[in-house]
C-alpha cells in the first residue's frame, strides 16, 4: 500500500507501509500501574462556535474509554490530553467526570482518576492564596462527591499568585489534609504550559524538588503518588529516589517512558501517560511481555512508539493533543478530524504526515486502508 506524503523542503513523497498492526493481548495482567490519559472527542456539528463553546461527542468519548479499559489500561479523566485549560472549561469537564465514574461502576475491574483543578478561576482573578484553595474545594468536592478519586493538577492560578515555595506548600498542606482519599500529584513542566514556569516556587530543579518532596514527606499516608512531565529523565529518577515508601512516581515523561518503566533493576516508574492514548494496543503487549519478565520483547515492542511519541510531543509540546485526536480519527475512533477549540490547526500538515509514518513504522495503524482513506482527505484539504 502506498501513499504520496508532503516533506518539508516542499516536494512530494512516496511512502509505502511497512508496519504490521499491533496484536494486543486480552486479559493482560501489567507489572506496573497503567493509566492513559484519554481525549475528548468533540461534537462536530453541534460545536458551531468551536473557540468558546465546545461541545462534545459523549457516546464515542465514553467509547474510548471502554477501548482503554478493554486494554488494561486505567484513565486518568479530564487531565491535559482532554484539553483542559486549552479549550475545554470545567463546566464541560465536570459533566464529562460525571459521565466517566458512573460508566467505570459498568465495567468490572475499571479504575478511573480525575483532574481536580482550579481552571474555572481565571488566573487574573486569582487575589489571593484562599481564592486558590476555595478554586481546588470546588473541583476536589465535586469529583470526590462523585465517588471519584483525584488527581491534584497543577494550577496556573497559584502559580500567578504565589510569591514562593511556602505558598505553594500552604496550598497543597490545606488541601492534601482534608482530602477525603488518596490524591495522585502532578508536577507539570512549563513546555506542557508556559504559565507554570517556577513551579513549586523556583525556576531551580533542585529548590523546587526539595519543596514537593517536603510536601509529599508530610502528607505520605494521602499522596498515591506523583505524576512529573518535565521531558527528563534524570529530574524524575532524582524525584523517584527521595518518595516515601508506599508513594508511587508515575511518570509522565512521553519522550523516555519506556526505560523509565522498565526501571533500573532497583527502582521504576509506573505510568500516567498522554501518549497511552495513542499507543495503547502496542503498550499492553509491551506491558504484558515486561510483566512476564521478556524485557527484550518490551523494548522490541516500545522502541518504534519513541520516535512517534517524540514527534506527537515536539515543541510546541502544549499541542500534542492534535496528534493524540490525529491517531484516533486514523484509527476509527471517531468519524472526524475535529477537536475541541479547534486545535487540529496547530499542526501542520507536514508533522501529521511524519506521524503517519510513525504511527505506521509502530504497528499503530489498526486498518491500513481506511488510515490511508483518511490521511488523503487530510492531504486534499492541504491542497495535496
Amino acid at each position: 500500500m502506498d501513499i504520496t506524503l508532503p516533506a518539508e523542503n516542499g516536494d512530494r513523497v512516496g511512502y509505502r507501509l511497512v508496519g504490521k498492526p499491533a496484536e494486543p493481548i486480552k486479559g493482560a495482567g501489567f507489572s506496573r500501574i497503567a493509566y492513559a490519559a484519554a481525549h475528548v472527542v468533540a461534537d462536530p456539528i453541534a460545536m458551531t462556535n468551536p473557540w468558546s463553546r465546545p461541545a462534545v461527542d459523549w457516546d464515542r468519548t465514553m467509547a474510548f474509554r471502554h477501548h482503554l479499559w478493554r486494554l488494561g489500561f486505567r484513565i486518568a479523566e479530564a487531565m491535559d490530553t482532554s484539553q483542559r485549560g486549552m479549550g475545554f472549561d470545567w463546566a464541560g469537564a465536570r459533566e464529562l467526570i460525571r459521565r466517566s465514574i458512573a460508566e467505570a461502576r459498568t465495567v468490572p475491574g475499571a479504575d478511573l482518576a480525575s483532574g481536580a483543578g482550579t481552571d474555572h478561576l481565571a488566573p487574573a482573578a486569582a487575589k489571593t492564596l484562599d481564592d486558590v484553595i476555595r478554586a481546588y474545594e470546588e473541583q476536589f468536592a465535586f469529583i470526590e462527591g462523585e465517588g471519584g478519586k483525584a488527581i491534584m493538577m497543577a494550577s496556573r492560578a497559584l502559580a500567578a499568585v504565589a510569591k514562593g515555595p511556602d505558598d505553594y506548600a500552604r496550598v497543597y498542606d490545606r488541601m492534601l489534609s482534608q482530602a477525603s482519599g488518596k490524591v495522585i500529584l502532578h508536577w507539570l513542566g512549563d513546555m506542557f504550559d508556559p504559565a507554570l514556569k517556577g513551579y513549586w516556587g523556583s525556576n531551580d530543579f533542585g529548590a523546587a524538588l526539595d519543596t514537593v518532596v517536603a510536601i509529599i514527606e508530610r502528607h505520605a499516608g494521602k499522596v498515591e503518588g506523583i505524576k512529573i512531565s518535565l521531558l527528563d529523565a534524570q529530574k524524575e529518577m532524582l524525584l523517584r529516589d527521595r518518595l516515601p515508601e508506599g508513594v508511587v512516581m508515575f511518570t509522565g515523561d512521553d519522550f523516555n517512558y519506556p526505560e523509565l518503566i522498565a526501571g533500573d533493576g532497583r527502582k521504576h516508574s509506573h505510568a500516567l501517560l498522554g501518549i497511552f492514548d495513542a499507543i495503547a494496543p502496542v503498550a499492553n503487549a509491551a506491558l504484558a511481555k515486561l510483566a512476564e519478565g521478556d524485557r527484550a520483547g518490551y523494548d522490541a515492542l516500545m522502541a518504534p512508539t519513541v520516535p512517534l511519541s517524540r514527534k506527537i510531543f515536539e515543541a510546541p509540546t502544549e499541542y500534542y493533543k492534535a496528534g493524540i485526536v490525529f491517531m484516533a480519527w486514523l484509527n476509527g475512533h471517531q468519524d472526524h478530524f475535529t477537536m475541541v477549540g479547534g486545535m487540529q490547526s496547530a499542526r501542520g500538515i507536514c508533522h501529521y504526515a511524519d506521524v503517519f509514518r510513525l504511527s505506521d513504522q509502530a504497528g499503530l495503524l489498526a486498518d491500513p486502508d481506511l488510515a490511508i482513506a483518511r490521511m488523503k482527505i487530510l492531504l486534499a484539504m492541504a491542497g495535496i
